[in-house]
C-alpha cells in the first residue's frame, strides 16, 4: 500500500515541475526499494543520537550515500520533543546496564543535567551507539523485507487476475 502511494506521488506533475525548477537531482527523491530502504536506515540511525539539529547531520550524508532524503527526514523526527526523554533515558538505562554501571536516578530538570552530564555521558552514548546500530539496521532489512513482500503479493494476484 505505501509502496503504491509513493510511487504515485513520485510520478506526480506538480513533483516533477519542482524538481526540474530547482534543479533537485532525481535520485534524492527515488522511490525505490533501495532508496527508501537507505533512507530509513540513514534517517533513524541519526533519529537515536542525542544532538541538536539532527535535521542538518542527515544532510551531511546526501553527498557520500544516495539515498531517499525526504524520508530520511521523516525518520529523524522520530525523536520529537515528546519522544525524547523516554528515547534518552531508555539508551542510558541499557548503556548502563550493558558497561555494569548502576544507574543514577534522573531529574528532568537541566540544572541535573548539567552537573551530571560526566556521570551519564559514557552510559548514554554507549545506549545510543546499541540502539542506532541495531535499531537503524533491523528497521533497514525489515523495510527490504516487506517491500519485498508486497512486490510478491502483488505479482500473485496480477497473476490470479490473468
Amino acid at each position: 500500500m505505501i509502496r503504491k502511494t509513493l510511487k504515485k506521488t513520485s510520478s506526480h506533475k506538480k513533483l516533477r515541475d519542482f524538481i526540474k525548477k530547482y534543479k533537485i537531482p532525481p535520485e534524492y527523491l527515488s522511490t525505490s526499494r533501495k532508496m527508501i530502504s537507505r533512507g530509513v536506515l540513514i534517517g533513524l540511525f541519526i533519529a537515536f543520537i542525542p544532538m541538536p539539529m539532527q535535521m542538518a547531520a542527515v544532510l551531511l550524508f546526501v553527498p557520500f550515500v544516495r539515498f531517499n532524503v525526504p524520508i530520511a527526514l521523516a525518520m529523524c523526527w522520530l525523536s520529537n520533543p515528546i519522544t525524547m526523554p523516554p528515547m534518552y533515558y531508555m539508551e542510558y538505562l541499557t548503556g548502563s546496564f550493558l558497561l555494569g554501571i548502576q544507574p543514577e536516578p534522573v531529574q528532568m530538570t537541566l540544572e541535573w543535567f548539567k552537573d551530571n552530564m560526566g556521570n551519564i555521558f559514557i552510559p548514554l552514548y554507549f545506549g545510543t551507539a546499541m540502539y542506532s546500530i541495531f535499531g537503524s539496521l533491523a528497521a533497514y532489512f525489515l523495510v527490504n523485507y516487506l517491500w519485498k513482500l508486497s512486490v510478491h503479493r502483488d505479482r500473485k494476484l496480477n497473476r490470479k487476475d490473468r
